[in-house]
């Protein structure tokens, strides 16, 4: 039996919690602060320790860095409050296996408890061999890379996945939408990998590479003789992911009648292989991603508004590159790492000076962009560092901008044009309104600022 620690001053809270883990057969003991905590720690193992952040005359912190200092094997889980957003990246940071927000989820909870105690028996295996190689330190802090890689600390980020962390148990359908190369399918795959079908496939399909003649075929299959060609029956992406979840890649480039047949199946949870006269009933969650402004298509008849409530149940988005600055030096880095380990190269250096320069850059292509120009640095790199010469001249181009008051404005007039088209759910009617001007001088800025719908 798993033996696991609660430490919170809140005696309901802390009753509450104890009593929901002792239905999953864990033997719980509980402290009310941190000082009483360590010391029965340090005279009893614990499987897992779960704390408070908020403690009388100390904090959950204090915990987690004397635990890691002298019970390293020990997870710990860190609650917090929903807003306290720094003290959650601190304590990752510190040695936390997880945080939970309050108020607490309890499918999401036993979910990352879970985890928690998986992650421990795997590191006792680990550490039973008594190895302590540069290759494992190497791949442990490859895999905290590739966490801050997918997270980051901008805040924006870090509350798309507290809302990701949120949504993933639940059975929920999400739509995701940012820019190309933003990481959409990480936060699928992440949503999926939280989730009580963490165990089932994970099926991505891009829907903006399926033909139009083809698109019912790919996604619900096809009966031998449905058409020409058809010279044997075919599983659908729909009835592969049965049980599990399917990423609808670029939701929005989906023909209309495909449309159509995307809704049926996502309000009576079965499929009809094209060709068939038989309904094949299914269990799929659904998580579609777009880089597009899906109400404008709406508004244009383009895209159905009945299936953008059905996907859009719970919406998620992820930040531009260009808007993350505060992660950027960190996400060079680990390319860098990752493209000398593919490429079976030592791990060339880079300046400080030379990456403030790339910042300088708008990444269009965002992470995928910086992905693959850091690789093809690498690549070039002969002498154990990466220099300009081995960049692309029209990147190294873009100065650091000047900032002047016509340019302030006209950077403040834009962002909040932006956040209102956001707010607005991009109608423009309603976008006007609430500026307090008329639609053709909000189509003038639009097309002064470059603003696409």
């Amino acid at each position: 039996m798993k033996h696991i620690l609660l430490i919170d001053d809140d005696a309901f809270f802390i009753k509450t919690l104890s009593n929901y883990l002792k239905r999953f057969n864990y033997e719980v003991s509980t402290e009310t602060n941190a000082e009483s905590a360590l010391k029965l720690i340090d005279q009893t193992t614990f499987d897992l320790v779960i704390t408070d952040y908020k403690l009388p005359n100390s904090d959950g912190l204090t915990v987690i860095e004397n635990l890691k200092k002298n019970h390293p094997e020990v997870p710990v889980i860190l609650i917090t409050n929903y807003s306290d957003i720094r003290t959650a990246v601190k304590s990752i940071k510190l040695g936390a296996f997880e945080f939970i927000s309050k108020p607490i989820i309890p499918d999401e909870f036993k979910i990352v408890i879970q985890k928690a105690l998986e992650n421990k028996e795997k590191e006792s295996q680990s550490n039973f061999k008594k190895e302590n190689t540069q290759k494992e330190k190497e791949q442990t802090q490859q895999s905290a890379d590739e966490t801050s890689l997918i997270k980051g600390v901008n805040a924006k980020a870090i509350q798309l996945w507290q809302f990701a962390k949120q949504v993933a148990p639940t059975t929920m359908s999400v739509l995701i939408t940012g820019e190309s190369g933003t990481g959409k399918e990480y936060v699928a795959q992440y949503i999926h990998d939280h989730s009580e079908r963490a165990n089932k496939k994970f099926v991505a399909v891009d829907c903006g590479a399926l033909p139009e003649n083809i698109a019912s075929s790919e996604l619900f299959g096809h009966v031998k003789g449905a058409f020409t060609g058809a010279t044997h029956d075919k599983v659908g992406q729909f009835e592969y992911a049965n049980g599990g979840t399917l990423f609808l890649d670029e939701i929005g480039n989906l023909a209309y009648e495909t449309q159509v047949k995307l809704l049926r199946v996502l309000q009576e949870q079965s499929i009809r292989r094209v060709g068939d006269t038989k309904d094949i009933k299914i269990d799929v969650r659904v998580i579609a991603a777009t880089n597009e402004m899906l109400q404008s298509a709406i508004d244009d008849n383009i895209f159905r508004l009945d299936l953008y409530h059905r996907l859009n149940e719970f919406e998620l988005t992820t930040p531009s590159l260009r808007n993350r600055p505060e992660d950027f030096e960190e996400f060079v880095k680990f390319f860098i790492k990752i493209a000398s380990q593919e490429l079976n190269k030592a791990i060339p250096r880079i300046s400080i000076k030379l990456i403030e320069r790339l910042s300088y850059y708008d990444w269009p292509g965002n992470l995928r962009e910086l992905k693959n120009l850091m690789k093809r640095a690498v690549l070039l790199a002969q002498d154990g560092e990466i220099l300009e010469a081995h960049l692309p001249q029209a990147i190294l181009e873009k100065e650091q901008p000047k900032v002047n008051l016509k340019d302030a404005k006209e950077h403040q007039e834009k962002q909040l044009i932006l956040e209102e088209l956001e707010k607005q759910r991009y109608n423009k009617s309603k976008v006007a309104k609430a500026l307090d001007i008329d639609r053709s001088t909000l189509y003038n800025k639009l097309k002064q600022y470059d603003i696409k719908l």
